[in-house]
């Protein structure tokens, strides 16, 4: 009888929980490719990422020394049932997945009649807070912020800390990091890898399974890293060429600029092949030996130490039942753009849905004031919404997408991660983009057929929930700016909302 360890496709570290548990010669290694997983009809540039990064690593695997099997199949239980017999094992080690849906689904695995071992799960490791230390920093608070969670979590690792208090004087340099991009902005070149043997040949699988299982987005050119040492190059790049001119332009969105000052490590953080602790530890010294403006290097720490965590925290914290939240009784199905990734019209939406389709990555400001903006004010069904967000990006995973979708982007959850909803009108991206330039629509309207939708959309969304929002702190003075347009021009703005196809929600 053997011990065997099952590899999940996000686990891709030898430090990761269950390898650390044993050495080579002391188990056997497992990794699946199911075709099952395509039925959430993911980008296939995410897909390729996956299965390619899964597949070096168990070339990795190898050479240290692992005795290694890598099974295709229909399904999960197709691949593994057999070959658990086949190899008499009695005890098989997953190391827990922070995606509560995979959990659930190797349990009830683990229950098929013909399941032949035992199913030992091992603490996950890949998080800097685990889900109890979390729930204890939660305690009875009545509202969980993550700037109070961020510094807690500075002052327990010590990050940019001088003695007890904050690098600077202060916690947080958000107020520096939202400048609007000048005339001509370009940021530097990003570093992307040419596919080798392995990646080419999951290209060449997916491309043959595309149209059966109606994937989206362009396999081709696939130019991200699938390798920890890729990873690491990429961290490498992003500390030598865009760590420092990160902070001022973070919020900035440039046409034919997709990736700007940002780092492009999510993916490989969220796959596991980068550590986020080592991650920090590297951008801080880095930054320190640089001189990075502090605001920078604050502020890319902020993503990874509080924001990553913060919502990895609450997605175990807040439980299965937050996957359902609905608070503004949002039904809209989702139009037929989004799945097509372009046709909107709006100059703004096709910008970053093209970027999308190229490579399967937008970057938060994109995410955050574009595509879920306009979900939360059109009404979109949110539990759609957030299942299309986790099958497009190459970053996406479960605990990743309701936290960051249902939460902070449609307030989905009634302010139980954010404070107030992220709705913005076309002036917002008028402002902090180069999207408007050459759009059809009018960014200066909000009503009639020419009209903007994101200035339509605003003062409809506005109109529809201002009950709930006119005592709300940080709703109520565009409340108060609802109630002085007049009746006609507000009908105006309300019948021209009900004209668009794809945002009909229902009246108040």
């Amino acid at each position: 009888m053997a011990t065997a360890i099952w590899v999940l496709n996000d686990q891709l570290h030898q430090a990761q929980a269950a390898l650390a548990s044993h050495g080579p010669g002391e188990a056997r290694i497992v990794v699946v490719e199911a075709e099952a997983v395509l039925r959430q009809r993911p980008h296939l540039q995410k897909q390729i990422l996956f299965w390619s990064a899964q597949r070096h690593f168990a070339a990795e695997l190898k050479q240290a020394g692992w005795q290694v099997d890598q099974l295709e199949a229909a399904t999960h239980a197709e691949a593994l049932i057999p070959w658990l017999k086949q190899h008499a094992i009695s005890r098989l080690l997953v190391m827990a997945p922070p995606d509560r849906p995979i959990r659930q689904a190797i349990d009830r695995l683990a229950q098929h009649s013909d399941w032949p071992c035992e199913l030992e799960w091992i603490d996950n490791n890949q998080f800097l807070w685990t889900a109890e230390e979390f729930s204890r920093w939660a305690g009875s608070k009545k509202q969980l912020r993550m700037e109070f969670f961020y510094r807690e979590g500075r002052k327990r690792f010590n990050v940019l800390m001088d003695g007890d208090q904050p690098q600077g004087g202060q916690w947080n340099f958000d107020q520096d990091n939202r400048k609007p991009p000048k005339k001509g902005l370009e940021g530097p070149a990003p570093l992307w890898f040419e596919p080798d043997a392995i990646t080419k040949a999951v290209i060449e699988k997916l491309q043959s399974l595309a149209e059966r299982y109606e994937l989206s987005g362009d396999s081709e050119p696939f130019l991200w890293g699938v390798t920890q040492h890729q990873a690491q190059q990429v961290l490498e790049h992003f500390i030598a060429t865009r760590l420092a001119g990160f902070g001022p332009y973070q919020d900035a969105m440039v046409s034919g600029q997709p990736t700007l000052w940002h780092s492009l490590i999510s993916p490989y953080i969220n796959l596991g092949l980068l550590q986020p602790l080592a991650v920090i530890r590297q951008l801080e010294q880095a930054g320190r030996a640089q001189q990075v403006p502090l605001a920078s290097l604050e502020g890319v720490i902020r993503q990874l130490l509080g924001w990553r965590e913060f919502t990895h925290g609450l997605y175990h914290h807040f439980g299965e039942d937050y996957s359902h939240s609905n608070a503004l009784d949002a039904v809209v199905p989702l139009p037929e753009f989004l799945h097509q990734l372009g046709g909107s019209g709006m100059g703004c939406v096709d910008t970053v849905l093209s970027e999308l389709n190229e490579r399967g990555y937008a970057h938060h400001i994109q995410r955050l004031m574009v595509l879920t903006n306009l979900g939360l004010m059109a009404g979109w069904n949110p539990q759609a919404f957030t299942s299309w967000f986790q099958a497009q990006f190459v970053d996406a995973h479960h605990w990743v997408m309701q936290t960051n979708v249902l939460g902070m982007g449609l307030w989905a959850d009634a302010g139980r991660l954010g404070s107030k909803p992220y709705a913005a009108s076309g002036r917002y991206i008028n402002k902090m983009s180069t999207y408007c330039k050459g759009c059809r629509f009018d960014q200066t309207k909000r009503s009639g057929p020419d009209a903007c939708p994101f200035n339509v959309l605003y003062w409809d969304f506005m109109a529809r929930h201002q009950e709930r929002f006119r005592s709300h702190p940080r709703m109520a003075l565009m409340i108060r700016q609802l109630d002085r347009i007049d009746a006609s021009e507000l009908e105006a703005i309300r019948s021209t909302a009900r004209g668009l196809e794809w945002a009909q929600p229902p009246a108040a």
